[in-house]
């Protein structure tokens, strides 16, 4: 057959250990055999950051302004270990947390569901979607030890130099304390891709804060989200039959626990961290878990929501075997590749995708999967293989799909 042939490129940004392996082995055997694939190639990994002071990240973010749609592999964020291990010049700051900030994005995150993967939460039956504020917070909040006892305040000074305070603690021997912020145009961009987004996939929206203990603070998020509906959006919901609705981070855990899913759980950028862990794990794995950042103009970024599977590299360099699951990385470039055809009107790219996708279920639900689903699995007679195989064998699946 002849390969499906693209207008315009994918931003393509390369990443670290494992999942740089799995990258290219999809690529290989799942994407440059049946597409003409074009990318405007970054490399994101650990050694070329350094090598150019991380202006990459930069330099890949503002390709994907340019072009609209980004594929991301895993990447490294190093800790004091890695900056020793690598040689670093300096501790960088996460690839993700910048590429978000300048695309001022929403990370949509959801389980991928296959057959024989039976979600730990036996009420649940359809997928969960977390939609994670990318800015602010204790992300970039300011931090101090309180050596011994003394005042703490917050101090806002504005451009006349007239100040206003408010008092945090009198403390009465050492602490600890913090300070983080966020702004108004981030939160209204963070619910408008939420609504956004509810909309494209008709899904009821939920969103959560703690308003009655963060009187200003979260109270701000709630506030901006309702009046946002009430001004652009409820006509919209309305007509989609779809619901928005606010409640309490700890009312919407006890709905999420005996909810059947299916709905969109907006949370703030620390909330949405933990909970998009806990769905993935209660789905049954990290590995198969999508995330797309949404900006508000639309651009999109596809990855995996998992990291670089560190352990598995260091065997794959000793030359051992590894199981490595990939299922959330080939959903990465589908999901990248199905956005670019409908932008583009390539109705093969769009189909191709889907295609991709249906092959990588379906060869789990055949039982053949790597061992980390092997070992939760419900089906009988799984066949746990390696890295390699795995992505073979949904090659033959999705080969016998095309023709």
């Amino acid at each position: 057959m002849d390969k499906i042939k693209m207008t315009t490129p994918l931003v393509e940004m390369d990443g670290d250990e494992m999942t740089r392996i799995l990258w290219q082995m999809i690529k290989d055997e799942l994407l440059i055999p049946f597409i003409d694939l074009k990318t405007e190639y970054y490399d994101l990994g650990l050694v070329h950051r350094d090598e150019t002071n991380d202006q990459v990240t930069v330099d890949s973010a503002l390709a994907t302004k340019k072009y609209g749609v980004a594929v991301k592999c895993a990447t490294i964020t190093p800790n004091a270990a890695r900056v020793e291990e690598y040689n670093l010049k300096s501790m960088y700051k996460s690839p993700n947390g910048t590429i978000r900030a300048l695309l001022d994005g929403t990370v949509f995150r959801a389980p991928i569901v296959v057959k024989g993967i039976e979600p730990t939460v036996k009420t649940w039956k359809k997928p969960i979607t977390i939609a994670r504020h990318a800015y602010g917070d204790v992300y970039k909040a300011s931090e101090m030890k309180i050596p011994a006892a003394g005042k703490a305040e917050i101090v806002y000074t504005d451009e006349n130099g007239n100040e206003t305070r408010e008092l945090i603690h009198t403390f009465d021997g050492p602490g600890i304390v913090q300070g983080m912020h966020n702004l108004n145009g981030s939160i209204e961009a963070f619910a408008k891709s939420c609504f956004n987004y509810a909309l494209e996939t008709k899904q009821d929206l939920w969103f959560s804060t703690k308003d009655t203990i963060s009187k200003k603070y979260d109270h701000t998020f709630k506030d901006i989200f309702q009046e946002l509906f009430d001004a652009e959006y409820k006509e919209k919901f309305d007509e989609a039959g779809i619901e928005y609705f606010y409640t309490l981070i700890d009312d919407a855990v006890a709905r999420v626990i005996r909810s059947e899913g299916g709905y969109i759980w907006a949370c703030k950028n620390y909330d949405g961290d933990v909970m998009s862990d806990m769905v993935a794990t209660a789905f049954g794995s990290l590995a198969m878990m999508t995330s797309v950042l949404v900006a508000p103009d639309g651009t999109t970024e596809y990855e995996a929501a998992h990291g670089t599977v560190q352990r598995h590299y260091y065997k794959h360099l000793k030359g051992e075997e590894t199981s490595t699951n990939s299922v959330a990385t080939i959903f990465a470039w589908t999901g990248a590749l199905r956005k670019r055809g409908v932008l583009d009107g390539i109705d093969a790219l769009v189909d191709f995708a889907n295609k991709l996708e249906e092959a990588t279920i379906e060869t789990i639900e055949n039982g053949t999967m790597t061992k980390d689903l092997a070992l939760i699995t419900t089906l009988e007679n799984a066949n746990a293989v390696n890295s390699q195989d795995f992505i073979k064998a949904i090659r033959e699946t999705l080969e016998q799909k095309l023709a």
